[in-house]
């Protein structure tokens, strides 16, 4: 039996593990944790299982996207997505501030769009209480479960996993992502699996890529938490700005601990950063272009310490998505002053360079016969061009000792994380 589109996506490492054909069609899909392929969809091998599979690759973003709908005026626009505004801000509220990633915003305009009446819900990710170590896709309906969201969380997510449930409930929802997420949402309301009146905001956070399983157990190992505790607590940034990675567990005689915390250069850049899935390393939107809003760190503005008081740089990228920004900013709810369009070049460099290397990324799997994402209206070869000549060099050699070091031409078999 052919394998269905779904299975294949995976199998090719176009899966970004968003979860969207589970959300949508969860009797015949389910999400399982792979510790070393990530979060991915496993379809069921009936003909029930094929048919739906058969739907969900429409509203898949893995396998691609289609950019010429996005209003590109510039040059910058051409490189991030639209650009409407930009702002360098925080959160009012001190609580969200502290918690939050850098400034909080978007937790904060998370519970503006419920306080506002702009949204009934807003779909998220949050740990997963049992295991801290995985997230779960959740609807939060207040404040309490907005919190529960803050900080990033640098472990395999599914957030359109929540798309059954909004296109269900028939109510305006608020969907926060990774910018993969959001571009599976856009095609899941173009596709017509959700309405878009279901959909009241959606907000992008800016994305490097997401760690695995592995990764994080390799982070909980230099936090030198015992495999034997119970983990009750993992935060990977926040409360300060970009805050510690650190865990607190439960010993075998219940006695409650805390991990030394380590700084985000470490945590990120020392351990979670290389086990990145080849999907995120072929990525062309790591800062969210099919959102209304997204937001990320002002890196061009570093903070002096680990724990500092956060900054959030935003972006809209609609008109809905500048209105509900400069409510927030009227409403008191953000602090934030205009930044000029080009402040998120400045603010995220290695995004600007990974955009650029992607190009030479995907064709150079191609010419070898492996599979690549089709991302149709996005003006690759340009920002291609504008690397200096060593990055062009690395995007191509790079590329291929990587297929050969992971042995990218292997078909992706996922197994289910033991409990």
């Amino acid at each position: 039996m052919k394998k269905d589109p779904i299975s294949s996506a995976v199998a090719c490492n176009l899966c970004t593990g968003c979860g969207a054909c589970a959300g949508l069609f969860p009797d015949m899909i389910r999400m399982i944790d792979d510790p070393e392929n990530g979060r991915r969809p496993v379809v069921r091998k009936t003909p029930q299982g094929r048919l739906a599979a058969d739907k969900a690759i429409a509203v898949c973003a893995g396998v691609g996207s289609d950019w010429t709908a996005l209003q590109t005026r510039d040059h910058t626009d051409e490189e991030w997505g639209p650009v409407l505004a930009t702002w360098e801000g925080w959160a009012q509220d001190l609580e969200i501030r502290h918690k939050g990633s850098s400034g909080g915003a978007v937790t904060a305009l998370a519970e503006f769009a419920l306080t506002s009446g702009t949204a009934s819900g807003v779909a998220h990710i949050a740990a997963r209480r049992d295991d801290p170590r995985l997230n779960e896709a959740v609807i939060s309906l207040d404040r309490a479960g907005i919190m529960r969201g803050t900080g990033s969380r640098y472990a395999q997510a599914s957030a359109a996993e929540t798309l059954g449930a909004i296109a269900a409930q028939d109510q305006p929802m608020a969907f926060v992502g990774k910018p993969c997420d959001v571009a599976t949402v856009t095609k899941a309301i173009e596709a017509g699996a959700v309405p878009a009146r279901n959909i009241a905001l959606t907000i992008a956070i800016f994305c490097a890529g997401t760690p695995t399983l592995l990764a994080t157990q390799s982070l909980l190992d230099r936090l030198q938490v015992p495999k034997t505790a119970r983990l009750t607590d993992l935060r990977y940034r926040g409360n300060g700005w970009p805050g510690l990675m650190q865990a607190e567990w439960q010993d075998t005689d219940g006695t409650r601990r805390v991990s030394r915390g380590i700084p985000y250069a470490e945590g990120w850049g020392g351990i979670l950063q290389s086990s990145r899935r080849w999907r995120c390393r072929v990525c062309t939107d790591h800062s969210g272009a099919f959102a209304d809003i997204s937001v990320g760190d002002p890196w061009h503005a570093p903070p002096q310490g680990d724990t500092d008081a956060g900054r959030s740089l935003i972006v809209a990228r609609t008109e809905r998505g500048r209105a509900f920004v400069e409510q927030a900013i009227k409403a008191g709810v953000l602090i934030a002053e205009p930044r000029s369009r080009d402040v998120i070049a400045l603010a995220q460099p290695n995004l600007k360079a990974t955009h650029g290397a992607a190009w030479a990324r995907r064709l150079s799997t191609r010419v070898i016969g492996l599979s690549a994402p089709r991302d149709h209206g996005q003006k690759l070869v340009g920002l291609w061009l504008a690397l200096s000549t060593k990055q062009k060099i690395q995007s191509v050699l790079g590329t291929w000792k990587r297929v050969l070091r992971d042995r990218l031409w292997r078909s992706v078999r996922v197994s289910e994380t033991p409990q």
